[in-house]
């Protein structure tokens, strides 16, 4: 009964943030649409339009991982038993997070996205992502969209930090906003080779290398910014080569 519960609320929260992610850009919420949002600010922690097509993959990723979870051999996976209504709760907050930046409550926005981060970290270690045996099959429904789901959220949790202090119009210590978000794709890229050295998680830092490479277009005119993103996309991407090798060699 247990299992059966923690299955139907992950299946059910799925189609609820589903469906506010969808009527989020049909609608549009609030009457307005969420990169019209974002283009209000002129930071430089932000990537071209066309990388946030990776939300195709992460919510085909929420669905193979809800219809998976509901076969004989899934029913009573220690590891999602483990995870428990993590996942779930991190649907809520996903779409909670949408109505915030669509009702322009920034501040709160900031909040539900790093407590979304927060979950799916949790979410990852509970699952033990990369460094537990597990079928073709399992790692294809549950490792890859959580390590996908995780590296994207990452990325976006910076990016909307950097929008609330622009808007609160924080001085940066004295240092220019181009080079805190070449600051910010070095830390980035550190937690890479953290993933890499300590992971092998070569899907988390494809998705940071397609987020660099997004950024350094965006910011073509900014040099800072557009080398720093470039160098970042390409240490990522050394980083998932080794990862790759690594674990097949393992």
């Amino acid at each position: 009964m247990k299992d059966t519960l923690r299955q139907t609320a992950n299946l059910v929260t799925v189609l609820i943030a589903l469906t506010v992610n969808t009527l989020a850009s049909a609608l549009p919420l609030n009457g307005q649409n969420t990169g019209e949002i974002s283009d209000r600010f002129a930071v430089y922690f932000v990537p071209a339009g066309y990388v946030f097509a990776i939300w195709f993959f992460i919510f085909v990723g929420w669905i193979a991982f809800a219809i998976s979870q509901f076969l004989p051999s899934q029913k009573t996976n220690p590891r999602l038993q483990k995870l428990g209504y993590l996942f779930a709760v991190s649907n809520l907050f996903n779409a909670a997070w949408l109505f915030t930046w669509h009702y322009n409550y920034f501040g709160l926005g900031v909040l539900v996205m790093l407590s979304l981060l927060g979950l799916l970290i949790a979410s990852y270690l509970k699952l033990n992502v990369n460094l537990s045996s597990v079928s073709r099959a399992e790692w294809w429904s549950v490792d890859l969209p959580f390590s996908i789901y995780l590296g994207w959220i990452t990325v976006a949790a910076v990016a909307n930090i950097t929008d609330w202090l622009y808007l609160v119009e924080w001085n940066g210590f004295g240092i220019s906003a181009p080079l805190w978000a070449a600051i910010m794709i070095a830390v980035a890229s550190l937690l890479g080779v953290w993933m890499a050295a300590a992971r092998r998680d070569a899907a988390y830092l494809f998705v940071l290398v397609w987020s660099f490479i997004g950024i350094a277009v965006k910011q073509a005119d900014t040099a800072i910014v557009a080398a720093s993103a470039w160098i970042g996309a390409g240490a990522m991407l050394a980083m998932a080569l080794y990862s790759l090798s690594r674990r097949q060699t393992a």
